[in-house]
């Protein structure tokens, strides 16, 4: 029996799944190197990186989180969910909220590389990064949200 054989009986990679794996790992893929990058720039210029740049890293975060904390069930107003306040409509206005500050994450990130590093005299990569966090973390919002399917198991 060879690995792919006891990989393919496995059931993360099994056929019917394997949507979901492979856009599970993309995401958290696209998660990882957002972050990465802000690291990267943190560590080669310390001098220029301030705590708003790290705040709006984790305005993403959240909103990733809040994005796919709903499922399209919620969202729908399927007759097999009837919880919370505001039931079918409290999971939309969730979902408008964490798209919003997605949004609002990569708009403060394009207003941070201008206004802070468009200067000559300082490095351009922190306000880079700073983008590309925001936009990987928001691609991966968005593959993990709408790249995997919501069936019961």
């Amino acid at each position: 029996m060879s690995i792919w054989d006891s990989l393919t009986s496995c059931f993360w990679f099994s056929p019917e799944n394997q949507r979901n794996t492979f856009a599970s790992i993309l995401a958290g893929v696209l998660f990882f190197t957002g972050w990465w990058f802000l690291i990267d720039a943190i560590s080669v210029h310390p001098e220029q990186t301030r705590v708003i740049h790290i705040l709006l890293g984790i305005m993403g975060t959240i909103s990733l989180v809040m994005v796919n904390s709903v499922t399209q069930a919620q969202i729908s107003g399927d007759v097999t969910f009837n919880g919370g306040c505001l039931e079918a409509r409290g999971a939309r206005i969730w979902i408008f909220v964490g798209f919003l500050l997605g949004f609002a994450a990569i708009i403060a990130a394009v207003w941070a590389m201008i206004a802070d590093f468009s200067n000559e005299k300082v490095s351009s990569w922190p306000g880079i990064s700073v983008l590309l966090q925001n936009v990987f973390i928001f691609l991966g919002s968005i593959i993990f949200k709408f790249g995997r399917t919501e069936e019961s198991y």
